[in-house]
């Protein structure tokens, strides 16, 4: 079976243009899994439900559950991506 393929992804994001609200409080729709994926530096990955924190630094990825309450803290400079699956990404 051929591994998932992202539907949509976001622009790429550094410390000074990630959106407020990728900082505050918000979550995946119903049925969209995704993956943050820090490309340089270090972001702090904050879950609300489970509460849980990871840090990730450049080279690694996380995922999201469909409607998992979460936000993101850039740890200085930094650039990263989200990509976003109709499906688990595996």
């Amino acid at each position: 079976m051929t591994a998932p393929v992202p539907y949509r992804s976001t622009p790429m994001f550094d410390n000074a243009s990630l959106p407020m609200a990728l900082q505050r409080r918000h979550m995946t729709k119903a049925g969209v899994w995704g993956i943050v994926r820090v490309l340089e530096g270090r972001l702090l990955l904050t879950y609300l439900d489970p509460e849980s924190e990871v840090v990730l630094d450049g080279g690694q990825a996380a995922v999201l559950l469909p409607e998992q309450p979460h936000f993101v803290t850039p740890q200085g400079p930094m650039r990263m991506q989200v990509d976003f699956y109709d499906r688990p990404p595996g």
